[in-house]
């Protein structure tokens, strides 16, 4: 199959989102079988954030020896394999050792996607960081609209995730044997140059919090909200899938047409816009009186958050008190470790204060955003490219 480079990458990013988001799309149905409450549910996905937060820290080296197209392979395949045997399993503890593996690959894949993504805009010579991102939450609303639609077809969990999967395997199969690794950067900084745990300094701090809060809003809204509308509003499957598929679909179409607004506004302004309209969310699915004034919720925070980690991104690799891939590893590790410990943490607060209560928990952050936001750019934003 003859496709541009960019393209193969693209198609990893939505597969990856296509797959992972199989299982969050059914978490209701998970929660059910393993027949645990929400903080032992919580407790259960923090696997996969053990897994990922020790693969991020570790992986570079071993990424760096095998190159993009066989960690794409063992990593993208492996999650699949892995994720399709959750059905299966009535244990949380097995499932918590399942997700602990499938971190393990997924924070491998995410540096490998991200290194591959800085050497093809060296060598094509425009930037697709945020367009193969976009396809990272183009992935999520696909599979969050299929799952809406086959839960309310009464199709078990087992059935949906084994056809999803096995169909995801085989196209990823394909693409990974057609791709070729993208050249390094010359004179550039590469994974085994980046240090495996960079502390944030003082200055770096205001956009450390912009980068978590939007990771914590992306998480939050990915995991819970499923469960967020089945419990809250006993909807159909239908309804109760809706608050993540539109979470996902305006995540995607602020990603994907973001850029020329950032060009010409400057990153300090629309962050902030951003922002605000997140916070509008949560709030809203706080206080939602009504099942469609949530999804209305779900889309803000999913609109809101979309584009806010690649600015705090760029104005960390701005920086020059220290070299950029520090500044740029420092946001990436405590974005992540948000990210993922995040929700679970929120399915503790939501068993024992109700799941409304756990959204409300996310707004002091995104308000000390807001005013962290100074420290993003004024102007229009200048697109650098930064490997790690």
């Amino acid at each position: 199959m003859s496709l541009p480079p960019q393209f193969r990458v693209y198609i990893a990013f939505f597969l990856f989102a296509m797959s992972t988001g199989s299982l969050f799309s059914r978490l209701p149905d998970l929660q059910a079988q393993l027949s645990v409450n929400k903080a032992e549910l919580g407790l259960t996905l923090i696997g996969m954030a053990i897994g990922s937060l020790i693969s991020l820290t570790f992986s570079s080296p071993l990424i760096v020896k095998l190159g993009t197209r066989a960690t794409l392979a063992i990593s993208l395949l492996g999650v699949m394999a892995l994720l399709s045997t959750i059905p299966l399993l009535q244990s949380a503890s097995l499932v918590f050792c399942v997700l602990f593996c499938m971190g393990l690959l997924a924070g491998a894949l995410e540096i490998c996607l991200n290194v591959e993504i800085g050497r093809l805009e060296a060598q094509i010579g425009f930037g697709i960081m945020n367009r193969a991102h976009g396809c990272w939450s183009l992935g999520f609303f696909v599979t969050a609209v299929t799952a809406s639609l086959v839960r309310q077809a009464g199709i078990g969990m087992q059935m949906h995730m084994h056809l999803l999967l096995g169909t995801m395997f085989v196209i990823g199969a394909v693409i990974i044997a057609g791709m070729k690794n993208a050249p390094h950067v010359t004179g550039a900084a590469t994974t085994d140059d980046a240090p495996h745990f960079a502390l944030p300094t003082l200055a770096l701090l205001p956009l450390c919090i912009i980068g978590t809060s939007a990771f914590l809003i992306e998480g939050a809204g990915i995991d819970w909200s499923t469960i967020y509308m089945d419990e809250v509003f006993d909807v159909s499957p239908f309804i109760s899938g809706s608050g993540l598929t539109l979470f996902a679909f305006f995540m995607a179409l602020a990603r994907l047409t973001i850029d020329p607004v950032m060009d010409r506004h400057g990153a300090r302004l629309v962050g902030r816009v951003l922002l605000a309209i997140a916070a509008i969310g949560i709030a809203l699915v706080w206080l939602a009186p009504h099942p469609y004034a949530a999804l209305l919720g779900f889309a803000l925070m999913g609109g809101g958050c979309s584009a806010v980690y690649p600015m705090a991104v760029s104005a960390a690799a701005q920086r020059t008190d220290r070299p950029a891939v520090i500044n740029v590893a420092a946001i990436a590790q405590m974005a992540f470790v948000v990210f993922f410990l995040g929700p679970p943490l929120l399915g503790f607060v939501a068993e024992s204060f109700g799941i409304r209560n756990a959204y409300f928990l996310c707004l002091p952050l995104i308000l000390g955003s807001i005013f962290a936001s100074a420290a993003l750019p004024a102007g229009p934003a200048r697109r650098e490219t930064v490997v790690a």
